[in-house]
């Protein structure tokens, strides 16, 4: 799952307030630095720039002058994300790129990443004439939906295998089930914010509830069922009804795909926010806590971001060679660490994780890690003129 949010994006929202383009700037006349806003963040105040840009591509400088860790979010008036990034560390800076159209918008700095931030208010002014889309651009964005689609595809029928067995009372075939059924799930966690709330359905982690809501009665997806498989080591008519409502959440995320608001941008972003998730939250092994599959996920989650990337590459390796080369040989050496933990390179059959020690787990986050900070730079290099 990816961390929790402020709020839940609905494609159909983004799809009304986002640029429907992919990779297409407005020409407003502006130079390359009017397009930058600083942000300057610290842990009581989040200063910017400026507070009015024009509609196209906008670039965000972050800059922790605080003691904590930080988040930016780029934020519609109601709290829809248009962009963040998280895990700023105290001394250190980040940039981010995302596509605007005219509006308003706040940016909020979360020092400590936690509560609503510390906002400021933007304007967005409408642009001029947009400008030709690179048909290489729309290309990748159809060739991400597309494989977006076959893998939610590809899921249901492995779903329904386990969420079969779980009605049956079968726990060691959903136990043997489980793993397999989510790799698709993974495969798009770079762009599950476009599927609007799907994500927190099937994918909520036990401490990702928010404040007031039950346990019992709003935990749902994976995780839940893991918990009974794993932990509770008993099957009841409450996971009966789990199972029926993951497959009907899944269905739904099938059905989205093809309506799903995703732009180039966003799967740089998307991709580059999923690794940060897997060096600082998912190599502790807090996601798969009961089956401990971690490494399955992981290995799904490589393939989803390295999938854009692919896509992208075209326009960025002309954009930024050095930095393409750079992901090629991260992307590789990723891959090639992954594959100790498997006897068959085109299984999925992972070392269980609590089998996994301290050092190399430490091995793993500090190889996501070398991947993810060129990866950071990818938007900008796709969009860069």
């Amino acid at each position: 799952m990816r961390a929790v949010r402020l709020s839940v994006v609905t494609a159909a929202a983004t799809a009304a307030a986002l640029a429907a383009v992919t990779g297409c700037t407005e020409k407003s006349g502006a130079s390359s630095e009017d397009r930058v806003i600083e942000v300057t963040a610290s842990d009581s105040k989040c200063e910017v720039s400026k507070k009015e840009i024009t509609a196209g591509h906008v670039q965000i400088d972050v800059t922790n002058k605080g003691s904590k860790v930080t988040e930016v979010y780029l934020l519609f008036p109601d709290d829809r994300i248009v962009t963040e990034r998280e895990n700023i560390g105290p001394g250190t800076s980040q940039k981010v790129t995302a596509e605007v159209k005219a509006g308003d918008y706040r940016i909020a700095c979360k020092p400590g990443m936690k509560g609503k931030g510390i906002r400021q208010d933007l304007t967005v002014t409408g642009g001029g004439k947009v400008a030709k889309r690179d048909p290489r651009l729309d290309a990748a964005v159809a060739a991400y939906r597309q494989y977006a689609q076959e893998q939610a595809d590809e899921t249901l029928p492995k779903v329904k295998v386990f969420t079969d067995a779980v009605k049956a009372g079968d726990a060691e075939a959903a136990k043997k089930a489980y793993a397999g059924s989510r790799i698709g799930w993974e495969r798009t966690e770079p762009v599950a914010e476009s599927f609007g709330d799907i994500d927190p359905k099937v994918d909520l982690r036990e401490d990702g509830l928010e404040e007031g809501q039950d346990l019992e009665k709003d935990w749902t997806g994976w995780h839940r069922l893991e918990r009974s498989l794993w932990k509770d080591k008993k099957l009841t008519d409450r996971d009966t009804e789990l199972a029926d409502q993951l497959v009907k959440d899944l269905e739904d995320w099938q059905n989205r795909v093809g309506k799903a608001e995703i732009t180039p941008t966003s799967m740089a972003n998307g991709a580059k926010e999923l690794l940060d998730e897997v060096a600082t939250g998912k190599v502790t092994g807090e996601e798969e806590r009961y089956s401990h599959t971690d490494l399955v996920d992981f290995k799904a989650n490589v393939e989803g971001a390295e999938k854009s990337y692919e896509l992208l590459k075209p326009v960025a390796s002309e954009n930024d060679a050095a930095l393409t080369k750079e992901l090629d040989t991260q992307f590789a050496a990723l891959d090639t660490l992954l594959d100790k933990y498997r006897e068959d390179k085109n299984s999925y059959d992972f070392t269980s994780y609590d089998k996994v020690g301290k050092a190399d787990r430490k091995e793993l986050s500090d190889a996501v890690n070398a991947l993810a900070e060129p990866l950071s730079k990818l938007a900008a290099a796709v969009v860069a003129k």
